[in-house]
């Protein structure tokens, strides 16, 4: 069961290597969907799949800054994870997809990922001698873009993590303390990553808007409100020892650099715009405190991933 309580005492080859074998024979949504996530049918040119960008080895993330899409085109945005996202609508660093089934096909059709409009999609599926019969059985119903969005959605709510060493209660003394710092007045690190999966489900900016070198306006590109510049979605932090590197822009390639940044925003943007009062004053972390807290976000990766975060 996935303890969530914290107060108190590289692309399709390492995909398939990683234990995340194709379902044979398929029989539900989610076996449909995860044959559909790791198949390069969806993209433009026939060459990336889902699972190029958001690799099962990694936590389902990218060891990417900026995935890249059909031939070899960067993205805007470091690809978060797609595990244990299940309830935690809306999707994506802007918060752009109201459901799990919408955020399934927007990188289908986006010009920088997959860039295959969602009636070639459903086409090429239709005319499929493997996928037609398939949505056939499980849907009852030729594919569709509804359909689609479905089995992919089904797939990845099965993306579920709860057996690390902080909700199997085997934490170092190092994480514990960590976990304690964590939680504290001190550094508020639980105001926002709260939660079974340490995430409010909310959108803050953390700093990394400057209107000069930091430009992605982030949440208010989807609103239009000015208070919203340069907010993103708290991502959750479950398996982040394995979903380097870090932030929508992947600018922090180790989880020292995100702490270090936390402890003192302004020694890496000196002139944030709009950022969140919870950051305004440097922590002043001390060396072992930063340690400690390293250590219990290390702890929350689940047993399939702990010889890749060591």
């Amino acid at each position: 069961m996935k303890k969530w309580w914290v107060l108190g005492g590289l692309g399709l080859a390492i995909a398939f290597g990683s234990g995340f074998n194709l379902p044979s024979p398929v029989k539900t949504k989610a076996q449909l969907g995860k044959k559909l996530f790791f198949d390069p049918i969806l993209s433009k040119d026939h060459t990336i799949s889902c699972a190029s960008c958001h690799i099962p080895a990694f936590g389902f993330a990218d060891t990417l800054a900026n995935s890249l899409g059909v031939d070899g085109t960067p993205g805007s945005r470091n690809a978060p994870t797609v595990m244990n996202l299940r309830g935690h609508d809306p999707f994506f660093w802007d918060g752009r997809a109201a459901s799990l089934e919408e955020q399934a096909l927007m990188p289908i059709e986006n010009p920088v990922e997959m860039n295959l409009s969602i009636q070639d999609a459903v086409k090429r599926l239709n005319n499929s001698k493997v996928y037609k019969p398939l949505f056939l059985s499980i849907f009852k119903q030729l594919p569709s873009s509804k359909n689609i969005g479905l089995a992919l959605a089904a797939y990845q709510n099965t993306l579920e993590t709860d057996e690390s060493a902080f909700d199997l209660d085997e934490m170092s003394e190092s994480a514990e303390r960590g976990r304690q710092l964590f939680v504290s007045d001190k550094t508020k690190c639980f105001d926002c990553h709260n939660g079974p999966d340490f995430t409010n489900d909310d959108f803050k900016n953390i700093g990394l808007f400057d209107g000069v070198n930091l430009i992605d306006e982030g949440r208010a590109v989807i609103t239009k409100k000015k208070e919203d510049l340069g907010k993103f979605k708290t991502p959750g932090l479950r398996n982040v020892a394995v979903t380097a590197p870090y932030m929508h822009n992947g600018m922090f390639k180790t989880l020292e650099e995100v702490v270090d940044y936390y402890d003192n925003p302004y020694q890496f943007v000196p002139k944030p715009i709009n950022i969140d009062s919870t950051l305004r004053d440097p922590l002043k972390l001390t060396v072992d405190e930063k340690k400690d807290l390293v250590n219990f976000l290390k702890a929350l990766t689940d047993k399939q991933y702990l010889k890749k975060a060591q």
